[in-house]
């Protein structure tokens, strides 16, 4: 594949016809039409949130029900047993640059972020540290948060967005992004786990996952990554980087749908040194013995609780086969690119508006989505919804993501969208928005 140009030799990127010559050179452009697209007007950028449903996974979960479920009955259990493990290898393959026998689908990214974290501390027996940052995902913060009580434990939140945490010490880190420089006055021996994001979920900052995964190796601690916001959207080389653990989602670029089984990613270099929090049937050696004590596999499967969704996984499946047709390289450089845009379209519309960049503007410092501020993020993201036609997503407390998810998504479809944001903004029409009620954002 021929390398990424410019955004700039494409033309003027407030010109319309700029996103249309992005689009006839896009070699992902045919995939949009795998996609479930039921209004065309429609500007969809939060598929940083929820991707859009492959019309393959239809297909997939109908048959599994008609000629599987249906016709099989239990008797299926005989190819269904290994599914988690199957549809890790196509993951990681796909997504994580990941080889066999490392990733599992299964459960949600909660239960599975839980279990390796678990397992990295007990790993590391002594050490009574653990750290996350303040801006990380709440799932994360509130579970590392409710094993620190369980087990006694000193936790550490870097407060990089001003939020703050249990344990909290403030940190200056541009657009919440933690460096190895950030993090590593905090690291000793004392150190068991730390846990980050692959990519931020609020700002879409970007660590560098190798070199901070190496600083804390060195001084002999774990890193868990959550890649939820990353996997689909950056090329991930998990095992060229050494990675230890990482969980992730597949309902956001992974377009499995809502809900959709999890995945975890335990390298097997030390897959021997880690055990399993929740001792599930599944993870003996020899499961159908059914016997009195627990061993665990000596390979990936340990980390897995129980029965797999086989429904879910066969959405999935029917997604990360497009996926790894597309292939990680040529998305991530959409990515890029299409990052790029918005910044570029944010820069001419968006700054003279009073919004506020979140995001790092090097393409290697951020993921799939960009962030602004504004003091009325929260009326102006419902309005866009309700008077545009344009979907992005509010997160506290005063941002807004705009993603391109670069499968079902066109540069055009990401000009518009951002047109009809700043026409809505100088208007002051948002002003006139209603509070929906829904928890949702």
């Amino acid at each position: 594949m021929s390398p990424m140009k410019p955004l700039a030799q494409y033309g003027e990127p407030t010109d319309r016809s700029t996103a249309l010559a992005l689009d006839a050179a896009d070699p992902l452009a045919k995939y949009k039409q795998a996609f479930q697209i039921s209004d065309p007007d429609l500007c969809y950028l939060d598929g940083n949130s929820l991707g859009r449903m492959p019309l393959a996974s239809v297909r997939a979960v109908n048959d599994f029900l008609t000629q599987e479920w249906g016709k099989e009955l239990v008797d299926g259990w005989a190819h269904w047993i290994d599914e988690a493990q199957a549809a890790g290898n196509l993951l990681g393959r796909a997504t994580l640059g990941a080889a066999e026998g490392q990733t599992l689908v299964q459960d949600t990214t909660s239960v599975n972020f839980y279990q390796l974290c678990n397992a990295a501390i007990k790993a590391r027996p002594g050490r009574k540290t653990i750290i996350i940052d303040s801006s990380n995902f709440p799932t994360d913060r509130y579970i590392l948060d409710g094993i620190a009580k369980d087990l006694g434990l000193n936790l550490i939140t870097l407060n990089n967005d001003g939020m703050g945490g249990p344990g909290q010490v403030d940190v200056d880190a541009d657009c919440e992004l933690i460096t190895p420089e950030i993090l590593e006055p905090f690291l000793n021996d004392d150190v068991a786990l730390v846990t980050l994001q692959v990519i931020h979920y609020r700002s879409g900052s970007r660590p560098d996952v190798k070199a901070i995964t190496d600083l804390v190796r060195k001084h002999g601690g774990l890193v868990v990554w959550d890649a939820s916001h990353a996997g689909g959207a950056i090329d991930l080389q998990f095992d060229a980087w050494g990675v230890d653990l990482a969980v992730g989602c597949t309902y956001k670029y992974g377009n499995s749908g809502p809900g959709s089984p999890a995945w975890l990613y335990v390298n097997k270099s030390i897959q021997s040194q880690v055990l399993p929090t929740i001792q599930g049937w599944f993870a003996n050696d020899k499961q159908f013995e059914m016997g009195p004590f627990f061993e665990p596999a000596d390979h990936i499967r340990r980390f897995q609780i129980a029965s797999p969704s086989i429904i879910g996984i066969r959405a999935m499946q029917a997604s990360y086969q497009i996926i790894e047709e597309a292939g990680m390289q040529a998305i991530s450089e959409k990515a890029a690119l299409g990052t790029e845009l918005i910044i570029a379209l944010y820069d001419a519309w968006l700054a003279p508006l009073g919004f506020t960049l979140l995001t790092p503007r090097d393409q290697n410092k951020r993921g799939g989505h960009i962030t602004v501020g504004h003091p009325d993020a929260k009326k102006i993201a419902a309005a866009m919804r309700s008077m545009t036609n344009t979907i992005p997503d509010y997160r506290t407390p005063d941002s807004i993501r705009l993603a391109i998810a670069p499968l079902p998504t066109s540069y055009t479809e990401v000009y518009d969208g951002l047109q009809r944001m700043r026409d809505l903004v100088q208007s002051k029409k948002y002003l006139e928005i209603q509070d929906s009620g829904s928890r949702v954002t």
